[in-house]
């Protein structure tokens, strides 16, 4: 719903399966099951952190390979009556099962997607959507910020974490990819996963 909103004419470019993954409407959430061929949490000092993070189903320490995952989408309408859709993601690690959830709301005006980060939220950020010649979803981070109970606090850019999302769909494989990069100009890579799934309610 949202995204065919903002990306206009645009949505009609991306490949099918994108357009079909990505038309979302109210009370039909899309499922998928799949497999990280990697994770990496970055840097070792950042993992007492990132701990700390699991408890808001945000950031995780662990890393991995071939971790199998679940994803849902669902729109619905919140509290203050816009069209919302809840991002579930959960990682299948060997010994511990992670959470990385999202709320996405659109603001037309600026044409960006509006994305808070954990549940309860702890990080906003700006979300620019584009898509590639080829076909592909581009996301990519804008402006960030701190979420402190109902209170939110700009974050300096040396603070802030450049996330790119690659989204595309693999005909010879029947599968969706994704490719998902946070960048830090003082940590270096913060985290990255990539991987592939399947719809599991179609």
């Amino acid at each position: 719903m949202i995204y065919e909103t903002l990306l206009g004419n645009d949505f009609q470019r991306l490949h099918p399966k994108l357009q079909q993954r990505y038309r979302l409407s109210l009370h039909e959430p899309f499922q998928a099951t799949g497999m990280m061929q990697v994770i990496h949490s970055g840097p070792r000092y950042l993992r007492p952190m990132y701990q700390l993070f699991t408890k808001n189903r945000f950031l995780f320490p662990e890393s991995g390979v071939m971790v199998p995952f679940t994803l849902s989408n669902s729109c619905r309408i919140n509290d203050d009556k816009e069209a919302e859709v809840y991002w579930e993601r959960t990682f299948y690690f060997p010994k511990t099962t992670r959470q990385f959830n999202a709320k996405m709301t659109m603001d037309l005006q600026r044409g960006i997607v509006k994305d808070y980060l954990g549940d309860p939220s702890l990080f906003y950020s700006d979300l620019k959507f584009d898509v590639t010649t080829d076909g592909f979803l581009l996301i990519r981070s804008e402006q960030q910020r701190l979420v402190i109970g109902k209170k939110e606090a700009s974050l300096p850019s040396l603070l802030t974490g450049r996330v790119v999302v690659t989204e595309g769909y693999d005909d010879a494989l029947n599968m969706y990819t994704i490719h998902v990069s946070i960048f830090n100009d003082l940590i270096g890579r913060m985290m990255m996963y990539a991987g592939q799934f399947s719809p599991s309610n179609i």
